[in-house]
């Protein structure tokens, strides 16, 4: 019989929880209260300039970070992105335990990214950031689920770059 080494337990268990929670969460927000799957606390990032949702994730300057708690906004935060690109936007939000990102445009590779660390993407998402994010825990949120940041796409069979670095080029536009 084999037993897990103590150490690969714990550390497998961060991501264990999120996966659990993210399950407990469920695939659709329409008419469904995430709260009474016995989730008690949702953190929730929101694109942010000026109150708006902002609508380009890889150029997002500010996240807004809301703790929701039993279906209650209990507190919300603005943190600033020091200029990350898509790939270290990614990693802040997951370092910060995000469960949840609103965001109006996004690409594909960061579209990747965030499904590969297990946050739940709602892209379109247009508006007064923090009435999305309560339209999004009464269950009531619109949202695109095809939207995508479109200059990402060139079809001349190439790639725009590597989005795990955070920075990229790709001749008319830059990604920062």
């Amino acid at each position: 019989m084999l037993t897990p080494d103590k150490e690969v337990i714990q550390s497998c268990l961060p991501k264990c929880k999120r996966s659990i929670r993210n399950l407990l969460i469920g695939s659709e927000v329409g008419g469904c209260n995430l709260f009474t799957k016995g989730v008690d606390t949702v953190i929730i990032a929101a694109t942010y300039e000026n109150g708006q949702v902002f609508q380009h994730f890889g150029h997002t300057e500010q996240f807004k970070i809301y703790n929701v708690e039993n279906g209650e906004i209990a507190e919300s935060e603005v943190i600033d992105t020091n200029g990350s690109g898509h790939g270290a936007l990614v990693g802040l939000l997951s370092t910060l335990k995000v469960d949840v990102l609103l965001c109006g445009g996004i690409g594909g590779g960061a579209q990747m990214a965030l499904e590969q660390t297990g946050i739940r993407l709602f892209g379109g998402v247009q508006g007064n950031a923090d009435s999305a994010v309560e339209a999004f825990v009464s269950g009531t949120l619109a949202y695109d689920p095809n939207a995508k940041c479109d200059h990402h796409e060139h079809g001349e069979g190439h790639s725009c770059g590597d989005y795990g670095s955070g920075s990229h080029n790709c001749g008319s536009h830059s990604c920062q």
